[in-house]
């Protein structure tokens, strides 16, 4: 299915959250996903179902000044 991914088409395979934050290698502290604005507790991503077409903001925290 293609979702939308910080505004760029993404195809993925994943059928949850949690599985297309594995798909991406995304580290497993420092990171927070919205969906269509708001944002989802990563106690939730095993079962949040993606759908076609979402929106997907994924924030990941920077170390610096």
């Amino acid at each position: 299915m293609k979702v939308l991914i910080n505004n760029k088409e993404v195809e993925t395979e994943a059928v949850t959250l949690l599985q297309l934050t594995n798909e991406l290698s995304l580290p497993a502290q420092g990171v927070a996903v919205a969906v269509d604005n708001r944002m989802v507790p990563r106690a939730e991503w095993a079962d949040y179902a993606l759908s076609e077409g979402i929106s997907i903001v994924i924030i990941k925290a920077a170390c610096g000044g």
